[in-house]
């Protein structure tokens, strides 16, 4: 399992933040680790932005970026069912080569 470290993080956070805003939406700030003990990911709200904090040490470089695309999602209350495009257009952004998975919602 790949760890990243602190110059691919800050890349992945300015890739992130920059795709956010170029679709309109907030664009977080990243930092690390989080304040609170025992969490992996947490989101602080501040005027005029959003802070969020990963977990970075010990953990696998994918569960990292994972917790900082999800901070996109929930910095900008995405509606599920944009949220699945979003994620995809944000992995894509880092370089993943990703088929969104869309739900099935065909009645039986």
């Amino acid at each position: 399992m790949k760890s990243g470290n602190a110059i691919e993080f800050a890349h992945a956070a300015r890739t992130l933040t920059s795709e956010a805003q170029r679709r309109g939406l907030v664009g977080p700030s990243y930092r690390c680790p989080p304040r609170i003990v025992g969490v992996d990911r947490s989101l602080r709200r501040q005027q005029g932005g959003v802070v969020i904090a990963v977990k970075l040490r010990g953990r696998p470089w994918a569960a990292v970026l994972a917790d900082m695309i999800e901070g996109v999602i929930v910095a900008n209350a995405i509606p599920a069912a944009q949220a699945f495009r979003l994620r995809a257009e944000l992995w894509t952004a880092l370089g993943f080569d990703v088929t969104p998975a869309v739900p099935d919602t065909r009645v039986a």
